[in-house]
């Protein structure tokens, strides 16, 4: 099986959470602080939260904060709707596009002048890398940043994890800063999500080298017909974008996990749900369009062998598909 969605739909390992790990009154609940501690202090953070990654979740956030905010466009469906819901409320937001050529639109965060911006190292759907060390030279504010995919807090103020792309469970998602919220009960800290993000995070890494060779062999078999949405070396170093003229994209993908090969058109946010990639369609392509996207995500470096056949695979689809339309 070639799991090339990994950055959505991670390999799941079975649950196992040690009683010890439960919260209980008038207890000092040792193991727990132990666990929360080290995870915050990993990322140089003193104080943990645990909330719902999903629009009511991060609403709740956002209302903690009670003042206007500023959001970037290339942050998950559940943060914009979210913010959408804020708006409704009377609470101000300013919209930080993304360019057509699918990165951010750094001029408008040069004239923000908001307290908070929720903004991360990347661009959902694309993985397309966000300059967050450019963005604290030009916003004076606090930057709030999914970092699930870099794992890597170095350059922003408040980072959060999304439990469901990290371990392939939705539970509870945490949350790492610096007094900015309100203390919250312990009863109310998911255990379970903790524990899991903390196993994902310590888990060691291969470091990805086949990106190229992979869009070599891409573009030599399907030639003209092959779109990169955006600049493939903006991408995270284990992410390959692209879209194939004249076809669904989710026709694509149900033929190629016939063949236990398994690619996806959008974020974990949109699973499930019939639209298509909100993103590609935010850098100004049409709806059509979008539909043609395709994202390959590796947990660990394919050989040549294993890349000529996958890429075979899905030139043979793809031409399938193409004649039959």
């Amino acid at each position: 099986m070639y799991k090339l969605n990994y950055l959505n739909y991670p390999e799941a390992n079975d649950v196992s959470v040690s009683n010890t790990l439960s919260i209980e009154a008038l207890n000092s609940n040792t193991e727990f602080e132990s666990l929360s501690k080290s995870l915050a202090s990993r990322f140089n953070f003193s104080c943990l939260h645990s909330f719902s990654f999903s629009k009511e979740g991060f609403l709740g956030l956002m209302l903690e904060l009670r003042t206007d905010i500023a959001v970037s466009l290339g942050e998950s469906e559940a943060v914009v709707q979210a913010a959408q819901l804020y708006e409704s409320l009377g609470f101000g937001v300013r919209y930080v596009n993304l360019m057509p050529d699918g990165t951010i639109d750094y001029k408008t965060i040069n004239s923000l002048k908001h307290e908070y911006l929720f903004v991360s190292p990347y661009i959902i759907d694309t993985f397309v890398k966000v300059d967050l060390k450019k963005i604290k030279e030009l916003f004076s504010g606090t930057l709030i940043s999914n970092i699930s995919a870099t794992l890597d807090a170095t350059d922003c103020d408040v980072a959060y994890f999304d439990v469901y792309k990290l371990s392939g469970y939705f539970t509870h998602s945490v949350l790492l800063h610096n007094e900015l919220f309100d203390e919250q009960n312990i009863s109310s800290i998911d255990t379970v999500g903790l524990k899991l993000i903390s196993d994902a995070v310590n888990k060691d890494i291969e470091l990805i080298s086949c990106k190229d060779e992979f869009i070599k062999v891409l573009a030599e078999t399907i030639k003209d017909d092959l779109i990169f949405f955006v600049d493939p070396d903006a991408t995270l170093d284990n992410v390959v974008h692209f879209g194939l003229k004249g076809i669904k994209a989710r026709e694509v993908i149900r033929n190629l996990s016939l063949e236990n090969i398994y690619v996806t058109n959008g974020e974990g946010c949109s699973l499930g749900l019939s639209r298509p990639s909100r993103i590609i369609q935010t850098m100004g392509y049409s709806e059509l369009q979008s539909r043609q996207a395709l994202s390959l995500s590796f947990c660990k470096n394919l050989s040549s062998d294993e890349i000529l056949y996958v890429v075979s695979k899905i030139g043979k689809s793809y031409r399938q598909i193409k004649a039959l339309s």
